[in-house]
């Protein structure tokens, strides 16, 4: 897991460094419609995975839960219910902020 994180790292400071020499190559404007492209593109991505991985651990709580005891399957289905719907509000709050921002590119 330490081996995936030193490459995202990576990568995003390559994605860094080759933006600031692209904006001071073209003036800046061009850079920063690509910048804003980028940051929408990777926020919803990031935002997907995340909510992805929520909604699987919430999922396999509850149907662990369940599986221990099955009597209770009621009082722990509406609020998992309850909690996935958060989770994927946060999922569209990232999707709106990526339409807005690709509004500006």
């Amino acid at each position: 897991m330490k081996k995936v994180w030193t490459i995202c790292t990576l990568a995003a400071l390559m994605l860094l460094t080759t933006a600031g020499m692209v904006m001071a190559a073209d003036g800046g404007e061009g850079a920063a419609r690509g910048l804003i492209g980028l940051g929408a593109g990777l926020g919803i991505g990031v935002a997907a995975v995340g909510a992805g991985l929520g909604q699987g651990r919430a999922v396999a709580a509850a149907m662990e839960s369940i599986g221990r005891n099955p009597n209770a399957a009621d009082r722990i289905q509406t609020p998992m219910i309850i909690g996935l719907a958060f989770i994927e509000a946060l999922a569209i709050y990232a999707l709106v902020i990526a339409f807005t921002l690709s509004g500006k590119v």
